[in-house]
């Protein structure tokens, strides 16, 4: 496994008017110098591997931080914590430094599960202005537990929460702007045949970028710290709602799909 990477390249600003097209939310000024939103680091400095270095999901096997433990075993990304420390700007160099953080074995129900934490930080003009830890865990490559079926009555938006439409074209174009080749996003009949869902499965962050996405739309911008979860698959024929609210110190934030199941958690605060 290749535990410490560093990449180094020229921001430019059309990954982030991809992604504002993409969900329809506003792209900050960058061409006069304004930070990129929460979470938005996401679309850059991305590692792009070679073919023959793809497992059969389409995920990485070796040279990358982090490979899989062993043959065979399956990534979910479980969640992380995200704090900007700084603007992090289009038009000039940026450094991101990966390292694996931890790496934990044990037991759970479908078998064994190997928790890694992966630490990434961000610096341009020498300094750090992200320092995030993504939750990653692998398991062996057997069927997953039977998900439960859409239950209930729809449950329609409120005023404060935003659906996203999730078409089976969204989660290709997000995996294409997040150079993510993981097959269960955009390969259905994988998704069904080899892996055992009844779908396809929304990126985990996706739904934490449509969090934060709440979180902004709530007027919270510059320096922050968010800590997510993701709680429950989340597939695309079953929507995604998210919101955020405003406490005293914290805002709250959720994914939901459309009939009210909570898939993803999450807290902001500046």
């Amino acid at each position: 496994m290749t535990d410490v990477s560093e990449r180094t390249e020229l921001l430019l600003p059309e990954p982030a008017h991809a992604l504002g097209a993409l969900l329809d939310v506003p792209v900050p000024d960058l061409e006069r110098g304004e930070g990129l939103p929460l979470l938005w680091h996401w679309l850059y400095l991305l590692d792009r591997p070679a073919q023959a270095d793809l497992g059969p999901d389409g995920h990485p096997v070796r040279n990358t931080v982090a490979a899989p433990p062993g043959p065979g075993r399956r990534r979910m990304w479980a969640g992380g914590r995200v704090r900007t420390l700084g603007p992090l700007r289009c038009g000039e160099p940026a450094t991101r430094r990966s390292t694996v953080r931890s790496v934990r074995d044990t037991e759970g129900r479908s078998g064994p599960l190997t928790f890694l934490v992966v630490g990434h930080q961000l610096e341009q003009s020498g300094r750090v202005v992200v320092d995030e830890e993504q939750d990653i865990v692998y398991r062996d490559a057997a069927s997953p537990a039977p998900v439960a079926p859409d239950g209930g009555e729809p449950v329609p938006p409120t005023e404060d929460e935003w659906s996203i439409d999730v078409s089976p074209t969204l989660l290709f174009r997000f995996s294409a702007l997040t150079y993510n080749g993981h097959r269960i996003h955009y390969d259905r009949d994988y998704a069904r045949d080899v892996e055992g869902y009844p779908g396809l499965l929304t990126h985990g962050p996706l739904q934490a970028l449509a969090m934060a996405e709440a979180a902004r739309a709530r007027g919270l911008t510059g320096n922050l710290a968010f800590e997510y979860r993701l709680v429950a698959p989340l597939f695309d024929h079953q929507g995604l709602v998210a919101r955020a609210d405003p406490g005293p110190e914290t805002t709250t934030t959720a994914v939901r799909d459309l009939h009210g199941r909570r898939t993803a958690t999450g807290t902001v605060a500046s």
